[in-house]
């Protein structure tokens, strides 16, 4: 499983991952359990199904996604499932546009964007299906910055911040060049990073490298020694061999991002829930219902295998009660 989600990764480079469910090598000789024994959790399922499910939005959220597809293909070989790496406002864009099934989110749907698909009459619950830790991340090389405070990262990512060096952020530092690197402002790890730690959404310096390709940050910061960049936790892990993890002193000292400081709340402001965001319209097709329904039943297996932070025990009775919700609105 750890191969197929390192090909999911490398296809997300090119923004985009499809799921060639087909050629997983699935079968269906035990449809009623996903990998590992572990119950689907619905009767369609069981089935066998065939057609497409249209998937989009987050970077960060997406090999999650794909990691579900890839188990869910070996239950439904001949369902389709592709995930597309719009960003998150991008993906809510198309999905309320009526455009894809499943939007991806690495945060709650704005206001602006709750109106847009009311006025489309597009109905959908949130589900927190994973947590992630916000890594901020240095090059291997930088000995100096093993924990940084909010107000340090402020400073740094401020509007209008003209800090250029090392040296400005502490003058303990080296006289080291600063060169930041993040997401794009389509991207909702932007919009988490620049309320919790800017103060305001949206709100932060320009003169920096953005990507919505989580990837390219990886680059840009491994190829940089002042080179401090943000993104997923699950990146970080993916990439532990080129670059280091940056402590957060949220208030209350030192905090690395971990699955027990995500799931507990102590690796503060930079813990948060990741989000998928189900059609109810979509779930009348049986292909669509068996996917949620499996993404649902198996998330703490999908979310170890794509190296994502397992919700709590309170999370996951919630995701349960947001699947009956938006299964009744559909009418199933």
């Amino acid at each position: 499983m750890k191969d197929r989600v390192r090909m999911a990764r490398a296809l997300l480079a090119v923004a985009v991952c499809a799921v060639a469910l087909a050629a997983c090598g699935g079968n269906n000789q035990n449809p009623g359990t996903a990998t590992g024994g572990e119950a689907t959790g619905g009767a369609t399922a069981a089935k066998e199904l065939a057609g497409d499910v249209k998937v989009d939005g987050s970077s960060t959220v997406a090999p999650l996604s794909t990691a579900a597809a890839e188990l869910f293909a070996e239950q439904q070989a001949k369902v389709r499932v592709t995930v597309g790496t719009s960003g998150t406002g991008g993906g809510f864009e198309k999905f309320c546009n009526g455009e894809t099934d499943i939007s991806n989110a690495s945060r709650p749907i704005k206001d602006e964007e709750k109106a847009a698909c009311q006025a489309k009459n597009i109905a959908y619950e949130e589900f927190s299906v994973a947590n992630d830790a916000l890594t901020v991340v240095v090059h291997k090389d930088n000995t100096w910055a093993t924990c940084l405070t909010v107000d340090q990262l402020k400073k740094m990512w401020e509007p209008g911040s003209k800090v250029n060096n090392w040296n400005q952020i502490d003058s303990k530092f080296p006289n080291e060049p600063l060169k930041l690197f993040g997401a794009g402002t389509d991207s909702g790890t932007f919009d988490y990073f620049t309320d919790v730690i800017n103060g305001e959404e949206g709100k932060s310096r320009t003169d920096y490298s953005p990507s919505e390709d989580d990837n390219v940050t990886v680059q840009g910061v491994a190829g940089s020694k002042g080179g401090l960049g943000y993104f997923g936790f699950s990146y970080f892990e993916e990439n532990a061999d080129k670059l280091k993890a940056v402590q957060v002193d949220g208030g209350d000292g030192c905090v690395g991002p971990s699955v027990q400081a995500a799931q507990d709340g102590t690796y503060k402001p930079l813990s948060r829930p990741l989000f998928i965001y189900p059609k109810a319209e979509s779930l009348k097709r049986p292909e669509v219902l068996a996917f949620v329904e499996y993404y649902v039943a198996n998330h703490k297996q999908i979310a170890e295998d794509a190296k994502f932070i397992p919700l709590n025990a309170q999370q996951e009775t919630e995701l349960k009660a947001a699947l009956d919700k938006l299964k009744a609105q559909a009418g199933g």
